[in-house]
């Protein structure tokens, strides 16, 4: 398993994308720092809030091997440095995790409106016996 964090400005926060890859499939999250984060504030968040995150449903990716040369491994973290923002795989996990979070909150919202107009079904019947007991 490979793990990834990509901190990036995304206005008018400082975001951080946790990038998962497993077995073939990528899994992300994304947290919002707020101010920009300095790397000991980034070390601490993964140590105490890494086991809470939530990621998205696994994506299928491709995984290439690469070469363990000292040199080319050197000019990769260079280059991961450098880059700037997340890959477009990480972009779809992050929508279907959106997506998903949102058909939970909405089944969420329509059980607590059902409840809620019941209770106020129930009042209004409680409400029409009493005033037929009064006479």
């Amino acid at each position: 398993m490979k793990t990834s964090l990509t901190v990036f400005f995304e206005d008018p926060f400082w975001v951080g994308v946790f990038e998962r890859i497993g077995d073939g499939k990528l899994s992300v999250c994304k947290v919002t720092f707020g101010a920009e984060p300095k790397d000991y504030d980034v070390l601490e968040f993964i140590l105490r809030h890494y086991n809470e995150l939530i990621f998205s449903p696994a994506v299928k990716t491709e995984t290439r091997q690469i070469a363990d040369n000292p040199k080319r491994r050197i000019r990769n973290v260079r280059k991961q440095t450098e880059s700037r923002g997340i890959g477009t795989k990480s972009q779809q996990a992050l929508q279907m995790q959106r997506e998903e979070m949102k058909t939970e909150r909405s089944q969420i919202s329509r059980e607590q409106r059902d409840a809620e107009a019941q209770r106020r079904f129930e009042m209004k019947q409680l409400k029409k016996k009493e005033k037929r007991r009064g006479h």
